[in-house]
């Protein structure tokens, strides 16, 4: 129990605040419950967290938060929630009776089933990295995920005082529900769990600390892209007089171009013919009112979307606090609840700006997804042409004749499924340069179109085709089967893409995580650091003091060069990160 790293404390609701329970790598309980006053939670988990213990809860939303803003920080978890997410439908354990009953399996808020059982042996040298200090590394941290769905569930209950919600069958899936027997599938999953619940907490810690936010600039960028700020329920002045030349143009004095049923039909009364209002089809037509509508557009997203009620919302106090969701996409990407986050658009970045005596470090995974294609498939030629340069440079210098664009294409085709057009015509040729990296997507897609799911690097599976999909592919007649057959190919598409983007996430999650634990390694040794304060699929940032700069490039390098090892090993496959020291992040790009 005193060993680092073998101390698992379950954090439960309680009527009377909340409720701490020990318990072992399996789940088993080493002592009663302790109940604890609300008031008094921050202290006690805050003693208690020089124990390194790893925490147990249902999310971490419900916890993290609130010590967060108590000046609690915590090292790691299980957020069992996202953990029994993977976990219920990962091919890798599809075969357990947790994955088979999971829909019976599910917490009461809908969305959560507890993790099974994983006995995993101890883990590789690269694997003991995640989360560890970096003078432990080499000693096992990802301790086996032993606990089973009935033990943990009944521990939380009994912890909570109220009863476990666990079907009769919940032990029996316990016993059988064990991990693959391959040692590296076991200890992908492994990773996999431990790195998405760092993710939750980074996303917490992300939330709390905040994007810094100058609101003076954000209001200057308003008002030279729309005009001073209007009053309430009035349009700013540069929206207002494209909304004058448009009704002039259009000859329709009442139009409002906010309205799409109304643009349509001013749009058909004089003679442009579109079928929507989208970009690529208003710039077909030469009516003197389509460059006055696209500007309207443009600046009224400015408006809707970051306008100044977005700012009295969402900014306070120099901070962006939005809520991230981690795993909100299938393919494990993070998604943002309110706020936008991950979607500042170019015009606004120049109000997220480094506090006096601070820089913004924004941090890129270049080319992220046609990479990890490159490792996981093991292409040696593409790897190759990768290394040291620019990927698609490289690709047009071994088959394309120099034309980067044409390779770009052909690559970025065989990751997305383009199979017409430009790309499908340059598919071929790919497919004969790099056999391995095309065949890799291929038989992905494949089995997407057989029905069948796909897996990314550690672990997470692509969804199960839905009763009407599999309804879609029994087909009787000639026009039936050609509708299936366009549906089979859709999904194909599917999961073409999502091996390599899911495997990505898998790549982002590790880099977090382990930027996350050097960050924090330097702070408790006294040293001053940077904190992470954004994040967007394959793009960190880190807000430092000018002191730390050098210090957290180095911690962002070496982290993913350590996700690389943790996802692939020691292939012969660059992840270059490019980095960019800026006042305000418009000037990172």
């Amino acid at each position: 129990m005193d060993n680092l790293g073998s101390m698992y404390l379950l954090l439960a609701t309680h009527p009377d605040g909340a409720a701490i329970q020990e318990v072992t790598s399996a789940g088993l309980p080493v002592s009663e419950p302790t109940t604890v006053p609300a008031s008094q939670l921050p202290d006690v988990v805050r003693s208690l967290e020089a124990r390194r213990p790893r925490w147990v809860w249902h999310r971490t939303q419900d916890w993290y938060p609130s010590l967060l803003t108590a000046g609690v920080e915590l090292e790691r978890c299980h957020d069992l929630s996202l953990c029994g997410a993977i976990l219920a439908h990962s091919q890798f354990t599809a075969h357990t009776d947790f994955a088979r009953n999971a829909e019976k399996l599910i917490l009461d808020d809908e969305a959560s089933a507890l993790p099974r059982s994983l006995q995993p042996p101890p883990p590789s040298i690269d694997q003991a990295a995640l989360f560890e200090e970096p003078s432990r590394v080499g000693q096992p941290d990802l301790e086996d995920v032993r606990a089973t769905f009935s033990q943990q569930q009944q521990a939380l209950a009994k912890a909570s005082g109220a009863q476990a919600n666990t079907p009769a069958r919940g032990a029996h899936a316990a016993e059988t529900a064990q991990a693959p027997s391959d040692a590296d599938i076991r200890q992908r999953l492994r990773l996999l769990l431990a790195a998405e619940s760092a993710g939750a907490m980074i996303a917490a810690e992300m939330q709390h600390t905040g994007v810094p936010w100058r609101e003076e600039l954000h209001e200057e960028i308003l008002a030279d892209h729309l005009g001073e700020r209007p009053l309430p329920g009035h349009r700013p002045a540069k929206l207002q007089a494209l909304c004058s030349e448009l009704r002039e143009l259009l000859s329709s004095p009442q139009l409002n171009p906010d309205s799409p049923q109304e643009l349509m039909r001013a749009l058909h009364r004089n003679g442009i013919e579109v079928k929507s209002t989208r970009q690529w089809e208003l710039k077909e037509s030469t009516h003197p009112a389509i460059e006055p509508l696209l500007a309207y557009k443009k600046l009224q997203r400015l408006h809707t979307a970051n306008g100044w009620a977005w700012l009295d919302a969402w900014v306070k106090d120099g901070r962006f606090r939005p809520e991230y969701v981690v795993g909100g996409v299938v393919s494990g990407r993070w998604a943002s609840r309110g706020g936008g986050a991950l979607q500042i658009p170019r015009q606004i970045r120049g109000a997220v700006h480094a506090d006096p005596g601070h820089k913004l470090i924004v941090a890129d995974a270049s080319q992220l997804e046609p990479r990890v294609l490159v490792a996981l498939a093991r292409d040696a030629k593409m790897a190759e042409a990768a290394r040291g340069k620019d990927l698609y440079a490289g690709i047009a210098e071994q088959g394309f004749g120099g034309d980067r664009a044409k390779a770009k294409i052909a690559l970025l085709g065989a990751i997305y499924g383009a199979t017409t057009g430009e790309s499908g015509r340059l598919m071929p040729q790919l497919a004969r340069m790099y056999p391995r990296a095309v065949d890799y997507v291929e038989q992905a897609a494949r089995a997407g179109e057989a029905g069948r799911t796909v897996t990314s690097s550690l672990g997470r599976s692509s969804p199960p085709p839905s009763e009407r999909w599999i309804r879609s592919q029994q087909s009787s007649t000639a026009e039936e089967q050609r509708r299936a057959d366009n549906i089979a190919r859709s999904r194909g598409r599917f999961t073409r893409n999502f091996v390599v983007q899911g495997s990505a996430a898998d790549w982002a999650s590790c880099w977090l995580a382990e930027l996350r634990r050097r960050l924090r390694a330097r702070r408790a040794a006294g040293s001053v650091s940077g904190e992470l304060v954004f994040f967007l699929h394959d793009e960190v940032m880190v807000h430092a003091p000018d002191a730390a700069v050098e210090s957290c490039i180095a911690a962002i390098e070496e982290a993913a060069e350590s996700a690389k090892r943790l996802l692939f090993g020691p292939v012969p496959v660059e992840f270059p990160v490019s980095i960019a020291v800026v006042d305000s992040y418009d000037s990172a790009k």
